[in-house]
């Protein structure tokens, strides 16, 4: 097993289109649908794997353009120090104090290497200067635990 890791930042308007981070449905509309439904999942199926926005679901990440990947760890230490490292870099703009309070983040970091030992992903966002929002995740990869029918982007 490796890890793969995910950086977005961007507008939190953007970030909550939630039907452009959703999968498309496995099936299709059936032939006799209102034509505004056949289309609609035409655009989700097309503009799903190719949006660079953060899926709902973590492990959605490995069907996203290879492009995306920020980093590939052997080992769940060294991808949890990468989100420390990243949550380092972008502390200084998080919206709430909290947030940025160095015993919370190692906490996360911790966390984060415990998870991803186990097989599990992870997942943390946060508010930055307004309106812009920080997405980070870590992908467990071949096989994703939540998902093992998806394929792993780098091969």
């Amino acid at each position: 097993m490796h890890h793969h890791g995910y950086l977005w930042a961007g507008s939190k308007q953007r970030f909550d289109a939630e039907a452009l981070r959703r999968p498309p449905p496995p099936d299709p509309p059936p032939a006799h649908s209102r034509p505004e439904l056949i289309q609609r999942y035409r655009e989700v199926a097309a503009e799903f794997p190719a949006s660079d926005l953060p899926p709902l679901e973590t492990a959605y990440w490995l069907i996203k353009p290879r492009s995306l990947v920020r980093g590939t760890w052997d080992d769940a230490k060294e991808a949890a120090s990468w989100l420390g490292e990243r949550l380092a870099e972008y502390a200084p703009r998080f919206a709430s104090d909290r947030d940025r309070d160095p015993t919370r983040l190692a906490r996360l970091v911790n966390d984060a290497a415990e998870h991803l030992r186990s097989g599990a992903d992870v997942s943390y966002g946060f508010y930055l200067e307004r309106p812009t929002y920080l997405s980070l995740a870590v992908v467990a990869c071949s096989s994703n635990r939540a998902n093992a029918e998806l394929a792993c982007p780098v091969a």
